[in-house]
């Protein structure tokens, strides 16, 4: 079963795209990890550790984005967790999306994204689970 951490770095408040997320990959069959609101790239970081997750799905609304990605990217490949497929929702401007892959972000999905369309990228990225 693919195991998936879904997360929300910095001081964003809004977790309603989050938890939409959650449910439609518990649906689709998989088992997710909410952190919940408020974490540090640090408690995230050690939460994909700790649950030996294949998928980190980060949702960023705040803007912050260009701080708590690059770290984040930093301390997965300080922990060797680069096998971990990090993906990115929420509110990314596309002038950002570009620097966001640079860092590490394996795909930027915006708001109206279909739920089917993450589920299939993460299935045809963590084949090998399924």
């Amino acid at each position: 079963m693919i195991r998936v951490l879904v997360a929300k770095p910095g001081l964003d408040g809004h977790d309603r795209g989050a938890k939409v997320i959650a449910r439609a990959l518990r649906d689709a069959g998989m088992e997710v990890v909410y952190t919940g609101l408020h974490q540090t790239p640090e408690q995230i970081v050690d939460a994909a550790l700790q649950e030996d997750v294949d998928v980190l799905a980060l949702s960023i609304l705040s803007g912050a984005h260009p701080t708590l990605v690059p770290r984040i990217m930093e301390l997965i490949r300080d922990n060797d967790l680069t096998d971990v497929l990090v993906l990115l929702g929420g509110i990314i401007p596309n002038d950002d999306v570009k620097a966001m892959l640079a860092a590490g972000v394996a795909e930027v999905f915006g708001p109206g994204t279909d739920t089917n369309d993450i589920v299939k990228c993460i299935r045809e990225r963590v084949k090998t689970h399924e």
